[in-house]
């Protein structure tokens, strides 16, 4: 139950940032939940490979770098997902920064303290 209501808010979180990020689109709630979804199984398999490989270079940037795969990662969900588009870099950079803060605020909402 818990995992289809943080579902539901994480695709009313996408509903949210394209609301208030300019150059970011999407079509409608059945959009936002198949993004969510995408957005999910792109931080599940291709994330963790990515930062990875780039290791070097967040190190470096003192993990500034992160923001980046963030932004190009969402990029990709733009790319993939029908009905979401991603018109540029900055819209993309700054949705993935307001992406990252609702879910954050959505996994304090939803944490069940049994699963511990």
């Amino acid at each position: 139950m818990v995992l289809i209501l943080r579902w539901l808010l994480f695709a009313l979180a996408i509903i949210f940032t394209a609301w208030l990020v300019p150059g970011i689109d999407v079509n409608g709630f059945q959009s936002a939940m198949l993004v969510a979804v995408i957005i999910a199984l792109i931080n599940i398999f291709i994330r963790p490979l990515i930062t990875l490989i780039t290791l070097p270079i967040n190190v470096l940037t003192l993990g500034l770098f992160g923001l980046v795969i963030n932004a190009l990662l969402f990029m990709l969900a733009g790319y993939v997902a029908p009905g979401f588009t991603v018109e540029g870099f900055w819209s993309a950079l700054l949705g993935s920064v307001v992406l990252s803060v609702l879910g954050v605020i959505i996994n304090m909402i939803t944490f069940n303290k049994n699963n511990m």
